[in-house]
């Protein structure tokens, strides 16, 4: 999580942001479409099975086109896979990152 939060940081030039948005995006000062894609790379990561055609959507309402949503998906996606190796094989963190908990 640290490591995508220095990301964040670096894409969107404002510390404070970036801490919020790690928060709590749903109480960040993002706008709606930024909300929206934070919501469905949420529920993609934690529910995938509830994710369809609804979401995809709901996204085009807040102005994302079809290309956004697939390079949403991808993003979330690729970071979720990442994430799930890097656990999985126990590969220890970046030495300036803080200790896992537990």
């Amino acid at each position: 999580m640290e490591a995508h939060l220095q990301d964040l940081r670096v894409e969107v030039h404002d510390d404070a942001l970036a801490e919020a948005v790690r928060r709590d995006y749903r109480a960040a000062p993002v706008d709606s479409a930024t909300r929206a894609a934070l919501a469905y790379a949420e529920k993609l990561t934690l529910r995938p099975a509830e994710v369809g055609v609804e979401d995809v959507a709901a996204l085009r309402r807040h102005g994302w086109s079809d290309r956004d949503v697939h390079d949403l998906a991808q993003a979330a996606a690729y970071f979720n896979y990442i994430n799930r190796i890097a656990d999985g094989l126990g590969v220890d963190l970046e030495p300036d990152m803080p200790p896992r908990a537990g």
